[in-house]
């Protein structure tokens, strides 16, 4: 049975119980900015936080995106001091790796950006891809890049940590509790509308993950956000190997090794087929997948795949998230567009998205995040596409 909201309005209610959602509320909480509810459709982790790879890493295109990154990494080591719970982080970093010069030359770009905001990043060469890939075919890569700092944690027990943390501090969180639209007489939030009824409100955070853009429009607000499903399989634990996450620039091919010997890891979805509905698996995954890993690792032939799941990515044109208010309807506040690396920059982009409820100013540049950023004219501006692993 579903409870009821234990009053009848909030000063904020954040919409979905994901990491990117729970950490708002955390934050929220923390500036005593109460009463808070955060509603979800599903059950916790039913989204894609529930559904990810646990990779968190620093290595991106863009400066602001890494500056959020390495904000991210510092709380994920302190996340067991703070919250009580360990998620198994492990920083034996991420290995991107190319195959011809092209692919190589983009990463160095990469890397440069990196190394620019002070992260000791490195191009590597064939041999010291195989020093720390043990097994991939020496044939199969031509170089890469590699940061130690880096890493993999275990998604579940970071959103159960936010769970009771939020809880403890009096937050509400509702589960199975759908938000239909957004009630605004007077051009600006004033109650969301629910599975269970209207509930006050003067802000409303939208933190939907792959229903973001659903839930924006529901509020009347035309979003450029792409809803895409994306696949990940687990297969029979081998005997560890593999310490760093790797990535392979070409297709998006990423895969880490479980603590329990697993390999788990996923691919870009395939451009040519339709993003097919539910959160099942499909033929053409599991084809390219095991062709890709056995690309790179011909003694794979005769692994076993135990699991396969999917989950959505909430992807925007230029791969910024988008973080803020919006000015066409005051009191709602985007938490989204992570392109399915909510994960990565969950703790410092919810700071961000905290701030903007409290009408606090902001250091991230609206010109890269605002949700007004799609509306200007003659927009070139910079794009985040290192949208892999």
């Amino acid at each position: 049975m579903i409870a009821s909201p234990a009053r009848s309005a909030y000063h904020t209610v954040v919409v979905g119980a994901g990491i990117i959602g729970l950490y708002t509320a955390y934050h929220l909480a923390h500036a005593g900015a109460g009463p808070i509810l955060v509603l979800d459709r599903g059950f916790l982790s039913s989204g894609a936080s529930g559904r990810n790879g646990g990779g968190v890493r620093q290595q991106w295109e863009t400066p602001a995106t890494i500056r959020l990154a390495r904000e991210s990494v510092a709380a994920y080591r302190r996340f067991g001091r703070e919250f009580g719970y360990n998620i198994w982080f492990r920083q034996s970093g991420y290995v991107f790796v190319a195959e011809d010069e092209g692919q190589l030359a983009r990463l160095r770009r990469v890397n440069a950006v990196v190394r620019g905001e002070g992260l000791v990043s490195r191009v590597i060469d064939a041999a010291e891809v195989l020093r720390l890939v043990p097994g991939i075919r020496p044939d199969a890569i031509l170089g890469g890049t590699y940061l130690r700092t880096d890493g993999i944690l275990y998604p579940f027990p970071a959103l159960w940590g936010l769970y009771e943390a939020v809880r403890a501090l009096g937050v509400e969180v509702l589960l199975g509790v759908e938000v239909t639209g957004i009630h605004a007489p007077g051009g600006r939030v004033a109650a969301v509308e629910t599975s269970l009824g209207r509930i006050a409100t003067e802000h409303c955070v939208n933190a939907a993950g792959g229903w973001s853009g659903e839930l924006s429009r529901r509020a009347g607000l035309d979003v450029p956000n792409v809803t895409t499903r994306h696949e990940i399989l687990a297969t029979e634990p081998l005997k560890p190997f593999l310490d760093p996450m790797v990535v392979r620039v070409s297709d998006g091919l990423y895969f880490s090794q479980t603590m329990r010997g697993e390999i788990v890891g996923g691919i870009a979805p395939s451009a040519t087929l339709a993003t097919p509905p539910g959160m099942g698996s499909s033929l053409d995954f599991l084809a390219r997948m095991s062709r890709g890993l056995v690309g790179l690792f011909p003694q794979f032939r005769s692994l076993r795949v135990l699991r396969a799941w999917s989950g959505y990515y909430d992807d925007t044109p230029d791969g910024f998230p988008v973080i803020g208010t919006d000015a066409r309807l005051p009191g709602f506040v985007h938490a989204n567009g992570f392109g399915g690396h909510g994960f990565m920059l969950a703790p410092a982009s919810a700071q961000r998205v905290a701030r903007a409820v409290l009408g606090e100013p902001s250091d991230l540049d609206p010109h890269l995040f605002g949700p007004q950023r799609f509306s200007e004219p003659g927009r070139a501006l910079p794009t985040e596409r290192l949208q892999l692993g």
